[in-house]
């Protein structure tokens, strides 16, 4: 489980330049318009051994700049919230703002860590003008250039200092399960219908679960926690931030969970809003089903509607589309308890472990039949494989050349893998080691 960092600021100080450098991918969009950063932005980062999640809260609002201020007030009162720690971003080109105040203000009663980044400092004269964010009352501050990552390295050491301790392994609790999804999908609804109780208020109005909470649940001998997230505060009620909110709500309940249930509202369909949960799930490894919810709302089925449907959320999820895909109605109580059986399933599949000579005697015949394509003339020869001791599956093929394997190829040995093994809605991880 690693420690969430949120990047705040008012729009166009550098927040998403500093995030691609932090997670070392081009994953936001950069450019010069403010508030172009429209899609969730979340990913892993690690320094000195530490790994952490950033959040990138750049632009999730548009409109006026009175509605921008509010927006933001509220994206920073979320992360204070959400995160553990807060990296507050300002513009040495244009000095200190009342935006810049106002976010002060709020980070100044915080008992969280704040770390004040003053960016766009690449030369000394620079440097001097950072004096003045002193009056913004946060202490001290570190210079950086986010274009071109100097002085990043005293933020990232600063950062890892206050990270919270890591928290003790958690062998020997519970297995957990997060119900996550976008807003009035059916989350509470369905933990209510599983526990028979109406221990969630369920009300039309999206968003109405504040924090995620944990139900025990004990259901064909098996014993887990139900974590229920369901996501957005009440406050939000601005369309362009409820992605944000609900994003950065489920972060932290993916992270601590071992399987994601996908709760989507079958009239929607499988949005960018879900597939964004379900792409944060993959990344961290945590096994996955999918529930289409209210399925006895979808009008005019026929024989084929339920292939049709599953067939159109597997190309969204292309490569990884070995997902259990449930249809139930929750209202109904059809199918939620094949809904939990299947969460159990997938949970038993990411714990598997294969015998080393049992997984050899299957895959290396395979490789013999199917062996890596030649690259620049030489030939790749896999001797020996093996699953990796860690709490997801990972494997690692033994070979000459690593580096000439090329990602096709691995792909075919993960879906080789698949259809001898049952690990249907785990994420696997294939690894080329030099023998």
């Amino acid at each position: 489980m690693s420690a969430i960092v949120a990047i705040v600021g008012r729009p166009n100080v550098g927040k998403s330049t500093l995030f691609n450098r932090l997670i070392k991918r081009r994953e936001a969009i950069v450019d010069a318009v403010s508030g172009v950063t429209r899609d969730r932005h979340y990913g892993k980062s690690d320094w000195n051994g530490r790994e952490f999640s950033v959040i990138d809260t750049g632009g999730y609002v548009k409109g006026s700049d009175d509605v921008f201020e509010a927006e933001i007030d509220k994206q920073v009162e979320l992360a204070i919230d959400e995160a553990d720690v807060i990296i507050f971003m300002v513009d040495v080109e244009t000095g200190v703002t009342g935006m810049d105040e106002d976010v002060a203000k709020l980070l100044r009663k915080v008992k969280k860590p704040v770390l004040l980044a003053v960016n766009k400092v690449d030369n000394n004269k620079r440097a001097e003008d950072a004096v003045e964010f002193y009056s913004l009352g946060l202490g001290d501050y570190f210079t950086i250039a986010s274009t071109n990552g100097s002085g990043t390295g005293d933020l990232l050491d600063a950062l890892v200092e206050v990270l919270p301790e890591k928290e003790p392994n958690r062998d020997d609790e519970l297995p957990r399960f997060a119900v996550v999804g976008r807003p009035n999908a059916g989350k509470s609804s369905f933990i209510n219908a599983l526990i028979g109780e109406d221990r969630y208020i369920v009300t039309d109005v999206a968003g109405t679960t504040r924090d995620s909470i944990d139900t025990k649940y004990n259901r064909f001998g098996f014993e887990f926690n139900l974590v229920d997230t369901a996501g957005i505060r009440r406050k939000s009620k601005v369309r362009e931030d409820l992605e944000f909110y609900s994003v950065m709500r489920s972060v932290r309940a993916i992270e601590h969970s071992d399987v994601c249930i996908i709760i989507l509202d079958a009239t929607r369909g499988f949005d960018g809003q879900v597939q964004n949960i379900f792409w944060l799930a993959q990344r961290n490894n945590k096994g996955i089903v999918i529930l289409v919810n209210k399925w006895d709302l979808v009008e005019d089925k026929e024989t084929n509607t339920i292939k049709h449907y599953t067939q159109k959320i597997k190309e969204a999820m292309e490569p990884f589309t070995d997902v259990p895909i449930v249809f139930m109605s929750v209202l109904a109580k059809q199918r939620i308890f094949k809904a939990i059986e299947t969460a159990v399933q997938v949970y038993e599949n990411r714990s598997r472990k294969i015998q080393t000579r049992k997984f050899n005697d299957v895959m290396l015949p395979l490789i013999e039949n199917y062996p890596p394509p030649a690259y620049k003339g030489k030939f790749v020869k896999i001797k020996f494989c093996t699953q990796l001791p860690t709490p997801y599956p990972q494997f690692a093929f033994f070979c000459n050349l690593p580096q000439y394997v090329r990602d096709p190829y691995k792909r075919f040995l993960e879906n080789k893998l698949r259809e001898n093994f049952d690990f249907t809605g785990v994420p696997i991880s294939v690894f080329m080691r030099k023998k």
